[in-house]
């Protein structure tokens, strides 16, 4: 009853106050209540301006279905008979002034909470959110989950790293653009490192949850590997899941790891990029300035999204539409990653306890993102001419692994290296049997330290056999605290 009341508020003070910011100013503003004592139900935003003051900035919206199809038919129809004559600026403009949109703006959607912030004890030091949206409430959701599970620190016990011989640090630096950007590392403590290897998560995914297992492999490995939550993903500021320009995201990525490769200890040594899925595709962006990176990894790269799971092609017409009138919005429905992405059932069990992924509908801008950045690579695979190590489940449904034996055939780099699984689905390293992962483990660690040279400082002849460091390191192995036998590699 208590919430219904704080709904019926936070509804009434909208309808006041966002109508005359609505209809008189000209733009639309969310409402946040006031009083301290009430649950956060509207998140507060920036003004939605009109396409000739500035960039749309509003909340994710949830349509009701009728509606959505009625405007779906609408957009369609105005495409389909004008889209070559009418100006896009002119049809979002008149699209945005309506006062239909206007209502459909209204109704605003919230990322769903965890589980972990449900069943929490405790409440947030600030207001309780029932939204996944801002970097506060996930940082939130992610240290209760870390109380609830203190014996582990997701796939690996964190209490152990010393015994390992591991420094692992995680902190969060501001930066060009003034987001706070979570960042963490794991260093061999006692040994100067083979390389630096720089982690590039995909969509669905963090760098602290199935990355916690497999960074640390690779610092076992003599590696040292540093990892960031893009902005909007993971514990990074942003609209959760929300891509508006994927160059940008790029460029966010390059600013911090080009800072690290730069630190005074990390001068002189060999510079790796890995990609999974999405990671892919930021790997391959970054790999225009060639001369910074000695190679890259690439894991079921995001070079094409499987046919499967993009909408038919007039539905992405309309989509493209409305993807610069409401880009914040979720109408794209998806499958489900983790169904069709991870073969190992208890694995797809797992991939669910992430309390901060983005697990909803991918917004109309993110989506829009994606698909014209997946475009372009597969139009210039030829330029890539770095040392590659692609590796692809041959029965990946996520992103089309044609395409990854496409950039292995056109690719420049005259050193290149193509591994397809058989049989394998597209999360290699986080969703398959065990035995799977250890060989595409053993053929990373391999090629790394084939690439790695010389310049690092692990003494390659006292290094144990292949086979028993990657049996150790697999991120799939290294669970709850069935770690003893790595004593035998220190």
């Amino acid at each position: 009853m208590e919430f219904r009341k704080l709904r019926w508020r936070a509804r009434h003070l909208e309808s006041l106050v966002g109508q005359r910011c609505a209809w008189r100013a000209g733009c639309y503003r969310s409402v946040t209540t006031l009083q301290s004592n009430m649950i956060t139900l509207i998140e507060a935003a920036s003004c939605w301006t009109t396409p000739q003051n500035g960039a749309t900035n509003i909340s994710a919206i949830a349509f009701p279905r009728a509606l959505l199809l009625i405007l779906l038919l609408v957009v369609g129809a105005l495409v389909l008979i004008y889209g070559k004559t009418l100006c896009p600026s002119k049809l979002i403009i008149s699209l945005t002034s309506s006062p239909v949109i206007a209502w459909v703006l209204s109704k605003v959607e919230r990322d769903p909470v965890h589980q972990s912030i449900k069943d929490a004890k405790e409440k947030p030091a600030k207001d309780h959110r029932l939204t996944m949206d801002t970097a506060e409430a996930r940082r939130w959701s992610r240290d209760v989950f870390l109380r609830e599970h203190s014996e582990c620190n997701f796939n690996v016990p964190s209490n152990k790293d010393k015994e390992f011989r591991l420094i692992v640090n995680e902190t969060y630096v501001k930066n060009s653009r003034n987001l706070e950007i979570f960042v963490k590392s794991w260093i061999p403590a006692e040994k100067r490192p083979k390389g630096l290897l720089f982690l590039c998560h995909g969509y669905g995914d963090t760098v602290s949850f199935f990355f916690e297992g497999l960074a640390r492999a690779f610092a076992i490995a003599g590696y040292a590997v540093y990892g960031m939550d893009y902005p909007g993903f993971g514990l990074s500021e942003g609209l959760h899941g929300y891509i508006p320009n994927f160059d940008i995201l790029v460029d966010d990525v390059m600013e911090q790891y080009i800072k690290i490769k730069e630190r005074s200890e990390n001068k002189g040594l060999p510079c790796f990029l890995y990609g999974e899925s999405m990671g892919g595709a930021v790997a391959l962006k970054a790999l225009k300035n060639s001369s910074m990176w000695d190679g890259a990894i690439l894991v079921a790269p995001m070079c094409k999204i499987a046919d499967s799971m993009i909408p038919p092609w007039y539905l992405v017409k309309i989509l493209i539409v409305l993807a610069h009138i409401i880009p914040k919005a979720k109408l794209v429905s998806s499958n489900d990653i983790a169904e069709i992405g991870l073969r190992d059932l208890e694995k797809r069990k797992r991939a669910n306890n992430n309390p901060v992924a983005y697990i909803g509908n991918p917004r109309l801008g993110t989506a829009l993102q994606l698909l014209q950045t997946t475009d372009l690579i597969e139009k210039n695979l030829t330029e890539v001419s770095l040392p590659l190590l692609i590796l692809h489940g041959a029965a990946d449904e996520v992103t089309d692994p044609a395409v990854s034996k496409a950039l292995y055939e056109k690719a420049k780099s005259k050193d290149k290296t193509l591994r397809l699984y058989d049989g394998a689905w597209h999360c290699l390293l986080q969703g398959e049997p065990d035995d799977v992962v250890k060989n595409v483990m053993m053929d990373i660690i391999s090629w790394l330290d084939v690439h790695a040279g010389s310049k690092g400082g692990f003494d390659q002849k006292k290094e144990t056999r292949m086979e028993e460091r990657v049996a150790v390191a697999s991120p799939n192995l290294i669970e709850f605290g069935k770690l003893d036998s790595i004593k035998q590699l220190l």
